[in-house]
């Protein structure tokens, strides 16, 4: 089985975008948020905009089975304030869960969480329960910067965060390490702020004692790892001098790359350099890199291949294929086994 373990809802129903919009204009305006029983997102709807898309390539490609999630630079946490983003999440959630319903062999739902600026993260896990206990999602994706490309929260190894994380272990969900949207100029999201905010997240996990006090959190950094598998040495001589441990050592069974990387050297070098037990099979499709690369007639998302296309023992990409997913995200087991 191949588990692709990063997937977001990007071909959500046009109403969807009509409701942002409006939400997004009220907060502006300080005027009446419109109503949620307005939105209108028929069945038949979110099966064509699946079908055709993610479906279609899931078989194409041939991957099994998608964590989803919803649309990561749709999650806005710096757009308005909590009862907005409680609204939002909730809304989006609640859509990511009639997607797995409509077709529950192709995906697995991970949520957002409704966080904003400056509101602790604690005030995310009611959210996060209700995903888990009641909707059947299996982790979250976790946003160290609600301010959308200014990074003045606390880092995610301050206590600011603790409460969150009593919460995921409790439930036994990883989460994914996701900036939403970028409201920075200075920085595009998918191509600068997404990989800034892994490799910025990699190094306060590095530099502490995180998971001496959270050993059994799980959390995954998408799209390769950033900038660290590039710099792996500049990060392992940086912990060294820092008095810590080797950086395979601070991984351990906490921290994950996952495969979003598009083109065959990146993917090389990560599984050069990162172990094998701590990378997840990803594509982020349909997401950051649309379209196929005029150099190999393949989707710049294909990342199948290039997994494929490596010197990985059958072994080990059977690990990465599937089941360091199993490990990372166990209470997709039971769904999986049905």
């Amino acid at each position: 089985m191949i588990i692709d373990c990063h997937g977001h809802y990007t071909t959500e129903p046009k109403d969807l975008h009509r409701f942002r919009k409006e939400q997004t204009e009220a907060v502006k305006n300080k005027n009446a948020m419109p109503p949620r029983a307005g939105l209108k997102m028929s069945d038949d709807e979110i099966r064509e905009s699946l079908e055709q898309n993610q479906i279609r390539l899931q078989r194409e490609r041939g991957t099994d089975v998608t964590i989803f999630s919803p649309r990561a630079s749709g999650m806005g946490h710096h757009v308005g304030d909590e009862s907005v983003s409680i609204e939002w999440t909730q809304i989006c959630n609640d859509l990511i869960h009639r997607c797995v319903t409509l077709f529950p062999k192709n995906f697995i739902g991970v949520c957002q969480l409704p966080q904003s600026l400056n509101v602790p993260p604690k005030n995310s896990a009611r959210e996060l329960e209700r995903c888990v206990n009641e909707l059947g999602f299996v982790g979250c994706n976790l946003n160290p910067d609600p301010s959308g490309g200014y990074f003045n929260s606390p880092p995610l190894t301050d206590k600011w965060w603790y409460p969150l994380y009593e919460k995921m272990v409790e439930l036994d969900v990883p989460g994914m390490v996701h900036v939403s949207g970028c409201a920075n100029p200075a920085m595009h999201t998918t191509g600068s702020y997404y990989l800034n905010a892994d490799t910025m997240a990699f190094m306060q996990f590095i530099l502490s004692d995180l998971f001496k006090d959270f050993p059994k959190l799980r959390l995954i950094i998408p799209h390769g790892g950033g900038a660290i598998p590039f710099h792996w040495g500049r990060f392992r001589g940086l912990a060294l001098n820092n008095n810590k441990p080797e950086l395979t050592e601070i991984m351990g069974s906490n921290i994950f790359f996952d495969t979003c990387v598009y083109h065959q050297p990146g993917i090389d070098l990560l599984f050069k350099v990162v172990p094998v037990d701590n990378i997840l099979f990803a594509s982020e499709m349909v997401g950051a890199v649309r379209g196929n690369d005029p150099k190999t007639g393949f989707g710049f998302d294909d990342t199948k291949r290039y997994v494929e296309g490596t010197s990985l023992s059958a072994a080990d990409k059977a690990k990465v294929f599937e089941g360091n997913a199993r490990k990372v995200y166990p209470r997709i087991n039971k769904k999986l086994a049905g």
